[in-house]
């Protein structure tokens, strides 16, 4: 139960910090929002680094929650809106995957850490686990020297000669006239319907597809099987029937494979589109599940059958990464408009750490219960993924916050949209 409450608290921790998204990032803006997260988590990690010296779990808990409060709770939604509001149109996606590409790499670099030839060794886990740090110290580093986000600085602030500041810095010399035009489209927009609370935007019907589509996606991530993977790899393998001596080698290819899927998502998804990276990769994942269930009750058969199910466990998370974790940051920042996307990431943030810190606690249970037939459930949570984004979810690559909204407004239930029912309703 120690153990199980030390994974989720983590989850808990970035509750904390998907509620107060809205707060800090408004009031400090994007950049300076950023540098407060680094500075806690080198609080965080002082916490984690002498809690052995004190014999304290209840230290490490403490560090857990400030870990995931502050570098994945408030600094993901924050870094997010920070990417999409310093990129152009046309690389918009790119530059959001990136988010996903260097969180697969900070994997990576966390596993190599926990190698038992580094810093995996027992005297040594609380040094492990303070390798965060070192990210958040060049965060706190070159963060100041990084301009504020261009639409922050127009749109909420009102500081037009900041924004075209901003904008030269980021993308060289010019006027920028057209881009200015549409934050200008996007700020009367506001003005027309002014920034939205969490309970506004949940009654607010005109965004109703948005927020089903966003909650539906980070559920079907959430409970797709990766954050399992990511958390209880060893257990799942050691259950799969990999020797104890080789589960922490087979972890590292696990980062190594994010990693690959990640780059190569990101030179995809501008050509594909976001839609077509969704449902594939679903579809896929759920029939990776399927298998890796036949193959570890077959696990006995021979002793080659483990290394299927850890091949099939890797094939399942090239496609998550090169699908859902790429394509779900980048839909994060395009199907919401300025006034309504402060709400809707705290929104998305309480259910996605409400999910992973439920996962945490019950995932050690679900596995001795169910054995192999638990990964049956993530198969279907990944099969209603891969239906809801090829039937509903609208393509939204090269188009504006505004066209991605009236989009959505088209989408047809019961042989009528919501558009249409808005324009009969004018005409009336």
């Amino acid at each position: 139960m120690i153990w199980s409450l030390i994974v989720s608290m983590f989850a808990v921790g970035g509750l904390f910090g998907a509620v107060s998204v809205k707060f800090f990032s408004g009031m400090l803006g994007r950049k300076k929002a950023m540098i407060c997260n680094s500075l806690i988590a080198i609080v965080a990690a002082g916490i984690m680094l002498t809690s052995k010296a004190a014999n304290s779990y209840e230290m490490i808990i403490m560090a857990r929650i400030l870990y995931g409060s502050c570098l994945v709770g408030l600094g993901t939604s924050t870094h997010l809106m920070y990417l999409g509001e310093i990129s152009p149109r046309k690389i918009r996606g790119i530059v959001t995957l990136t988010s996903a590409t260097f969180a697969s790499l900070g994997k990576l670099f966390g596993q190599f850490c926990g190698l038992s030839e580094i810093f995996g060794r027992e005297e040594l886990w609380n040094v492990v686990l303070c390798v965060p740090a070192l990210f958040s110290v060049v965060h706190v580093i070159v963060l100041p020297f990084l301009p504020e986000a261009p639409r922050y600085l127009f749109i909420e602030k009102g500081d037009e000669k900041a924004c075209k500041k901003a904008l030269q810095s980021l993308w060289g010399q010019g006027d920028y006239k057209q881009e200015m035009d549409e934050m200008l489209a996007e700020q009367a927009a506001i003005e027309a319907a002014p920034p939205k609370s969490l309970l506004q935007l949940l009654r607010d019907r005109s965004v109703r597809w948005q927020l089903i589509t966003m909650s539906l996606i980070y559920c079907c991530n959430q409970l797709s099987g990766m954050s399992a993977i990511s958390t209880f790899s060893f257990d799942i393998f050691l259950k799969a029937g990999i020797p104890r001596d080789k589960i922490r080698y087979v972890t590292l290819g696990l980062g190594v494979s994010e990693i690959i899927t990640s780059v190569s998502c990101a030179l995809l998804i501008e050509h594909a589109g976001r839609r077509p990276l969704l449902w594939g990769a679903y579809g896929v994942m759920s029939v990776s599940w399927v298998l890796v269930t036949v193959t570890l009750k077959l696990k006995d058969f021979s002793y080659w059958v483990p290394y299927i199910t850890a091949g099939l466990i890797i094939l399942f998370i090239i496609f998550f990464c090169g699908g859902p974790a790429g394509a779900t940051a980048t839909l994060t920042s395009e199907i919401f408009i300025q006034s309504d996307r402060m709400a809707a990431l705290v929104l998305m943030g309480i259910q996605r750490w409400l999910m992973f810190a439920i996962l945490g606690l019950v995932f050690p249970f679900l596995i001795n219960a169910l054995s192999s037939y638990c990964f049956v459930l993530f198969a279907c949570v990944c099969l209603l993924g891969c239906l809801y984004t090829f039937f509903i979810l609208p393509e939204t690559k090269g188009k504006t916050l505004l066209d991605i909204s009236e989009e959505f407004k088209a989408i047809t239930l019961c042989g009528k949209s919501f558009l249409e029912k808005k324009r009969a309703e004018t005409k009336l």
